[in-house]
């Protein structure tokens, strides 16, 4: 089944939800930046949330990036979605290899690092985009998602997220779920909706029975009426070309163009997200800065 995004709510209306599967992107991005296990079930489950996060906004050209910065052996992570869910994401160090937890899992907490923030930036295409930052709970994300939501946006906030690595260190399985509170929604509501997402299970478990987005929202909120009202798909998905490329040479100036070709001869960009590549010639090099000096004759 390819990675898809639903929304729904519940028919009393005191509920909202989102949820991903995401194994296919997830692994996608594995490929790209060759991460091992822990390394790839932090950047999973940080994709898996940018990805529910953008679909949110209906603005075209809207973006929402996360960026988790914890202090621990993995560095920064970055994911950044569009207003449909796409999404495209790095890691600094994807290398890290860390013992298991005793409890067999991956220690996601310690290589994400507990001594950071988790920062939200929606860009909405206006003047100045919203930046919201708050605290790292534990490093494993999720919690730090929800947390983010109830201290920045005051939403009572359930998230679930998740990765499981094969031992061939591919994805089998990838997602989440965040499960929001909508006014006038009481303690009995807060109640079955705790207990609801205990008897469910962790989001790998849900995805491994069926990787049916829909069907693990339904598991999660088993005690409430769901009406679907969306269904798309997402996926892995770089923006970057060579337009956008030469522009950022040319953003560099002439100066800093000449002493590249002076050094260099040429130049080759690496995209951080997808990691190709794109060759620029000493003679295409001295084309921009020969264009840089023909605009400054002008002024």
């Amino acid at each position: 089944m390819s990675d898809q995004l639903i929304r729904a709510i519940s028919r009393d209306g005191f509920v909202k939800a989102v949820a991903v599967s995401t194994r296919d992107l997830t692994e996608r991005a594995r490929q790209i930046h060759k991460t091992l296990p822990v390394a790839t079930a932090a950047l999973g489950r940080t994709l898996a949330a940018a990805s529910m996060m953008g679909n949110a906004l209906k603005e075209d050209g809207a973006s929402v990036t996360l960026q988790v910065k914890g202090g621990g052996p993995l560095g920064a992570i970055l994911a950044v979605s569009d207003n449909q869910g796409n999404v495209r994401g790095t890691v600094d160090n994807p290398q890290v290899d860390l013992p298991l937890r005793p409890d067999g899992k991956l220690d996601v907490g310690a290589a994400v690092g507990r001594e950071g923030t988790l920062t939200v930036i929606r860009d909405l295409n206006m003047k100045e985009p919203y930046v919201g930052s708050v605290g790292l709970l534990g490093g494993e994300i999720a919690e730090d998602l929800a947390a983010y939501f109830v201290e920045s946006e005051q939403i009572p906030t359930a998230c679930g997220l998740g990765v499981l690595v094969d031992r061939d260190q591919s994805v089998l399985a990838a997602g989440g779920y965040l499960i929001q509170l909508l006014p006038g929604a009481g303690e009995d509501t807060i109640a079955k909706v705790e207990g609801s997402i205990l008897a469910a299970g962790p989001v790998t478990g849900l995805l491994q029975e069926n990787p049916d987005p829909e069907a693990m929202l339904r598991r999660a909120l088993s005690d409430f009426d769901l009406e679907i009202l969306e269904r798309s798909p997402i996926a892995y998905r770089c923006h970057c070309s060579r337009d956008r490329m030469e522009r950022a040479l040319i953003s560099l100036g002439a100066e800093e163009l000449q002493a590249m070709i002076d050094e260099q001869g040429s130049a080759d960009l690496t995209c951080r997200f997808c990691d190709s590549v794109q060759h620029f010639s000493r003679e295409e090099l001295e084309a921009m800065v020969a264009s840089i000096q023909k605009k400054r004759q002008k002024i």
